[in-house]
């Protein structure tokens, strides 16, 4: 038997919970924690291939866990909130969730998402070699073991971290429209949703960059896109 997936719901709302494990229990093994303490703790001792995580928490809210999870770990993170504030969302972005969706939501949406995450997480399949490793004077990319490598050291990239790096980097010195690297790497109709890419790189060039604020691997041109240059 195919083992299952397991993830990992952090939510206050015992009623949720257990919407969300009726619904989910048959494709996934399921983990429960009621506030960030409860989930920081499981996150520990288990490997998780998801987290829901919800925002408004009791104590710790969700993007102090999000924080602290993103100091050790590159697992997919959903944020649930029911803050409609595109500053909250942006916010989350930032921190490092990969996606977001706003209560009340429809659980096949929230469902397809998180198909979709763990399927990007697991399975680099956005047409471009997975075994090719790219190298350039202030960065190494290694996509079978997904290390990168710079001038910093090794650095740590969240799937949707790394597949935009990668992707970015298999055609240095093209400039790529907003539009063009969302198909590419989210593989869905663009949405308009630049704040997503915008965290994603601005996410990558903190973690890769010896000053984020003059970045010389992936440079901004503006009013189209971006651009791999690879530190010349």
């Amino acid at each position: 038997m195919e083992q299952k997936n397991r993830i990992l719901l952090i939510d206050d709302d015992s009623d949720l919970l257990n919407l969300l494990y009726g619904c989910m229990q048959e494709k996934y093994e399921l983990d429960l924690a009621r506030n960030g303490a409860q989930g920081l703790e499981l996150l520990k001792r288990k490997k998780y291939a998801l987290i829901l995580l919800d925002v408004m928490l009791p104590g710790m809210d969700g993007i102090s866990v999000l924080k602290k999870v993103r100091e050790s770990d590159t697992v997919p993170v959903i944020l649930l909130t029911a803050r409609d504030s595109q500053s909250d969302k942006v916010n989350g972005l930032y921190t490092g969730a990969d996606d977001y969706i706003t209560k009340p939501f429809d659980i096949k949406e929230l469902l397809a998402r998180v198909d979709s995450q763990i399927r990007r997480n697991t399975v680099f399949n956005n047409g471009l070699s997975q075994t090719e490793e790219l190298k350039y004077p202030a960065v190494t990319i290694d996509p079978v073991s997904r290390a990168v490598k710079t001038e910093k050291g090794e650095v740590f990239l969240t799937g949707k971290e790394f597949d935009i790096l990668y992707f970015l980097a298999s055609s240095p010195g093209q400039v790529y429209t907003k539009k063009q690297i969302y198909k590419a790497v989210w593989q869905e109709e663009y949405v308009y949703d630049d704040d997503n890419i915008m965290a994603v790189i601005s996410r990558i060039r903190k973690k890769t960059e010896a000053d984020p604020a003059a970045p010389r691997l992936i440079t901004t041109i503006r009013g189209v896109g971006y651009r791999f240059d690879g530190g010349n």
